[in-house]
């Protein structure tokens, strides 16, 4: 064991002396040093929040107190309860005469002290109320959830309280706030090495290498599998999909994501983490109101992780967003909330090219400047399509893809076709990669390669175009004709293009295209999907439209709004453009 301490019994009060020495915001009420108050406690007329427990933990406890957070801390020696007299101690320093609130994990000697120094609290006309912290899944199952341990997802829930208590709550209130964010926090944890208490030298649990444990919680306490060692992503998978099932949070929802580190887990680790709970977040279409990665809730020099969601209504949005200041912790600092990626570009009318002739490099940029926001308006319909079918993410990868072709749109507007056809698959490919977005953004990169960089795409190009891009699509997706898929609307499309004569208008060509597809998925809607996702649901499938499908029929329909427009605007424009 290597720690810098001195000796093991005074490592606790030398740790509480140095804050002091280095905060002078806090201060000591005991003499024992064990009982932490803010310096400017008490606060007349507002309710008192003390938090407390074992040593060990920092910034839990003793790091969360400050305006707009927590008021008195009660710290014990590591891993182990404080005494009743240090809590009490905590309370009559902070109580301003609206009655106190108690609030710290399930752990039982914490309970017990707790609550005696309540009943001394109590003789002194000192209200008390008290909330437990239960947000460990691992600990319990739902139907025991008043059972579960309290982790890394209590961090929240002080926030949350301290900020109801800071803007005037009285005491019932702020304890009820409390408990709702308690009951919609959830988190879930993995340990990779254990913890050495300083006092007793020696490992608080054994953990084989290249071994994990996923539950573990913040004192060593197993979790619920041992196993090998899986990397990042599986295990944000493993812990997000739980922390979902148990709060079932639907689409729509709006939550706050802590990634917390044990003590030993680089930063760089835990936004790893973070990245891939986002993402399975984004697939779900729960947004991220706030990100918190750090360490919260830590266990000295404990490897591991954990992640806690908070799901979040209007009034705990409002309170987790207010303002608050503490010495060691600086997270909850007002910002703008609800950062996400890939916000899109803003962009001006002013200005704006309309439809040229066919050799103005701007007229294919037109197009797609015009199209993709009228595609944008299907989300919602094939999002609950896809849902019947597969993962339900096809509306978020429509609206990102389209946003993001209509930034090269305008971005490549003097460019050649073929680049403007590149740059746009590329986009379209990575602004969500699913499988549709791969496949089609996939087939139109294959295509663009095939265009010389003077040829433009219109009449004469576009069977070629269209016949690469169905090629390649066939060739990644492994579909075959007839397996209910966009392959099968692509294939029918082709022969519309390639019988179309110079004296077909692009409107007659794309009405015959329109009608081929429509009758091909129609066609195909009656039978069972034998590709993809809505393969696995068997007969189920069958009855129900393909979605992508119906977002190639989508994007026939909005192309040909765009073109009817064209045609009003720009009456010179050749058959064969």
């Amino acid at each position: 064991m290597k720690k810098i301490i001195n000796e093991p019994d005074d490592f606790v009060d030398e740790v509480i002396e140095g804050m002091l020495a280095a905060h002078p915001e806090l201060r000591a009420a005991s003499p024992d040093l064990r009982a932490v108050v803010r310096a400017d406690a008490p606060r007349p007329g507002k309710v008192g929040l003390v938090i407390g427990g074992g040593s060990g933990h920092l910034p839990v406890f003793a790091g969360y107190l400050g305006p707009g957070l927590c008021d008195g801390v009660a710290i014990g020696n590591v891993f182990s309860s404080p005494s009743a007299d240090q809590v009490y101690a905590a309370t009559t320093a902070v109580s301003g005469g609206a009655g106190v609130l108690y609030l710290y994990g399930n752990y039982g000697g914490d309970i017990y002290n707790f609550d005696l120094a309540g009943d001394m609290a109590l003789a002194d006309g000192i209200r008390t109320v008290t909330v437990l912290a239960t947000d460990d899944v691992a600990s319990a199952g739902p139907a025991g959830k008043s059972a579960r341990r309290g982790v890394a997802g209590m961090a929240l829930t002080f926030k949350i309280a301290g900020a109801a208590a800071e803007r005037g709550d009285d005491l019932d209130q702020v304890a009820a706030i409390a408990r709702r964010a308690n009951d919609r926090t959830a988190t879930m944890g993995v340990g990779l090495s254990p913890t050495i208490l300083p006092a007793a030298g020696e490992p608080t649990f054994s953990l084989g290498d290249g071994e994990m444990e996923i539950g573990i919680g913040i004192h060593g306490e197993p979790g619920v599998h041992r196993g090998k060692l899986e990397p990042a992503d599986a295990i944000a998978d493993r812990l997000t999909g739980e922390i979902l099932q148990d709060l079932g949070i639907g689409e729509g929802g709006q939550v706050a994501v802590l990634v917390n580190g044990l003590g030993a887990t680089p930063l760089e680790e835990l936004y790893v983490l973070y990245r891939r709970v986002q993402q399975l977040l984004a697939e779900r279409r729960i947004v991220i109101h706030r990100p918190l990665v750090g360490n919260f809730v830590t266990s000295l020099e404990m490897a591991g992780a954990s992640v806690s969601i908070l799901a979040l209504d209007p009034e705990l949005t409002a309170l987790l967003d207010a303002p608050a200041r503490t010495p060691l912790f600086d997270h909850w600092t007002a910002f703008s909330p609800d950062q996400q990626p890939r916000a899109a570009a803003r962009r001006s009318a002013t200005g704006r090219q309309r439809y040229g002739p066919p050799g103005d490099p701007s007229h294919l940029s037109a197009i797609l400047r015009d199209l993709m926001p009228r595609l944008r308006g299907h989300a919602d319909e094939l999002r609950q399509l896809d849902g019947m079918l597969g993962d339900g993410d096809l509306g978020v990868t429509i609206t990102a893809g389209s946003t993001d072709v209509e930034d090269v749109a305008e971005r490549f507007a003097a460019a050649t076709d073929a680049q403007l056809l590149h740059e746009a698959g590329v986009a379209f490919a990575a602004a969500n990669p699913s499988t549709f977005a791969a496949l089609v953004g996939g087939g139109i990169i294959a295509a663009a390669a095939q265009l010389s960089p003077e040829s433009r795409l219109n009449g004469l190009t576009l069977p070629s175009f269209a016949r690469a891009v169905t090629s390649r699509v066939a060739e990644r997706g492994g579909a075959q004709p007839g397996d209910k898929t966009v392959l099968d609307v692509l294939l029918v499309s082709l022969r519309p293009l390639d019988e179309a004569d110079r004296s077909d208008s692009p409107l007659t060509v794309l009405a015959r295209v329109r009608a081929a597809a429509e009758a091909e998925n129609a066609r195909l809607t009656g039978q069972r999907s034998a590709r993809g996702r809505a393969a696995w649901l068997g007969e189920r499938s069958a009855g129900l439209q393909d979605p992508g499908m119906a977002a190639y029929l989508a994007f026939l329909d909005e192309l040909q709004a765009v073109l009817e427009d064209a045609s009003h605007s720009t009456a010179d424009m050749p058959p064969s453009t």
